[in-house]
């Protein structure tokens, strides 16, 4: 049996064995090549989420009427990347046996790998729709295999040719660029064009969403270590990411790379907290729509 969190996000105060989303944090950005601090996101949101109403004028939807389980954050040792990433994905595989969806909150992009992991261990025909301004597509970064850098690369390593689809791309080596265009991933740079079309080709499948927020422009969040001129408004990340969960069958995701940190502001926070409240009321909606009509 799982117990609440002592300090959960707002709205999300459900008992396990009642919720439908189960919540958690990775606090880990060990392999953070510019600037870390990936590991406070979890903390802060859950802070900071008391900021936020829980009724979204967007959906006319009530996160009160919602039942999201916050299970905390996972203690990751730090030093130790393989065992982090290990008990990530043991947690997320726990989760998903008890067919649950798993939405995990990061970290540095990493920690999507034994997530994505635990969700191709399930479901053998998986395919990923990842947000991001960085291919993350390099075989090895600084001589590591498993890095933020990397992530993608790893996780084709499992799916193959034609099950990733990128979206916002705008960054990366020119090895990167080259390798996705071979048709190893579908990858669409700068914005959602062709977003639809994504979705219809994973039609009836399952389907990780992968977030690194670094996808929205550094003017709107600046509070991530690698930002990247040129990225999407909230409202456009918004709306694609609903037209993914509502168009797709999704059995987990991940929203990355908040680092609070480097935003004293609080605002990059307040947004990542405006798109997780979003997300979990679109998950949550065929739940709540017959409540409250």
């Amino acid at each position: 049996m799982w117990n609440r969190n002592v300090e959960t996000f707002l709205g999300c105060d459900a008992a396990y064995e009642e919720g439908h989303i189960v919540l958690f944090g990775a606090p880990f950005d060990s392999t953070t090549s510019y600037r870390p601090g990936t590991r406070f996101a979890a903390r802060t949101m859950r802070a900071e989420s008391y900021g936020l109403e829980t009724y979204s004028p967007y959906q006319d939807l009530d996160l009160e009427d919602a039942r999201v389980f916050d299970g905390g954050d996972l203690e990751l040792p730090f030093g130790d990347t393989a065992r982090a990433l290990g008990m990530i994905r043991d947690f997320a595989t726990e989760v998903l046996t008890d067919g649950k969806l798993p939405f995990l909150i990061g970290g540095e992009h990493l920690v999507s790998l034994p997530a994505i992991e635990a969700a191709a261990e399930k479901y053998s025909d998986l395919a990923v729709i990842h947000f991001d301004a960085h291919t993350d597509l390099r075989d090895k970064y600084l001589g590591n295999r498993l890095s933020h850098a990397t992530v993608i690369r790893r996780v084709w390593d499992i799916l193959g040719d034609g099950r990733i689809h990128q979206f916002g791309i705008r960054s990366g080596e020119r090895a990167e660029w080259e390798w996705a265009r071979a048709g190893h991933t579908n990858l669409r740079p700068f914005t959602f064009a062709g977003l639809s079309d994504a979705i219809a080709a994973v039609k009836g499948r399952p389907v990780y969403l992968t977030i690194d927020l670094d996808v929205l422009d550094p003017s709107v969040f600046p509070g991530t270590g690698t930002p990247e001129a040129g990225g999407v408004t909230f409202i456009k990340l918004m709306k694609a990411a609903l037209s993914v969960i509502h168009g797709c069958r999704i059995v987990a995701c991940d929203m990355v790379e908040l680092s609070p940190p480097l935003d004293a502001s609080g605002a990059s926070t307040a947004t990542a907290l405006k798109l997780l409240r979003e997300m979990l009321l679109a998950f949550e909606e065929d739940f709540i729509r017959p409540q409250i009509v």
